[in-house]
């Protein structure tokens, strides 16, 4: 069976709790992405999304100096590198979540999206289930 760290992003763009919130958005903005872990030095300590900018820091105000350890997400489902890939799948799709740090002890390792299993074709149907099954609830993460 494979597993997420045949087919995970292991350079993935992260920052720190400290970090602005106006960091976390540019790094989104140039890299095209809506998700960023938050780590500090290796370790996982959350996310932030574009979603938690809206609704954390934008609706309320936040001036752009605002930590991003103010609005991040610490309630985040993860998998290990040798998590199989239908695992990963279900995980995803029972969750209703896009997006998965991949995490070994504590350390960020990289991250899996459900267009990581869909793009390399591996268990596409997993993927494709589990994209449907995100989409259909008009839920992200």
């Amino acid at each position: 069976m494979r597993t997420i760290s045949e087919i995970m992003t292991e350079d993935c763009k992260t920052v720190g709790p400290k970090d602005s919130i106006k960091q976390a958005a540019i790094i989104m903005r140039d890299n095209d992405i809506g998700f960023v872990p938050v780590v500090e030095g290796s370790r996982l300590v959350g996310v932030v999304t574009d979603r938690d900018l809206v609704i954390r820091a934008l609706a309320d105000d936040s001036p752009g100096s605002t930590s991003v350890g103010d609005v991040l997400s610490t309630d985040i489902k993860t998998v290990s590198s040798d998590t199989t890939v239908d695992d990963a799948a279900e995980l995803m799709a029972a969750n209703q979540i896009r997006r998965l740090p991949v995490v070994d002890n504590g350390e960020l390792r990289g991250v899996i999206s459900i267009g990581d299993l869909a793009i390399r074709e591996i268990f596409v149907n997993e993927a494709g289930d589990a994209l449907s099954s995100i989409s259909e609830h008009g839920f992200t993460h």
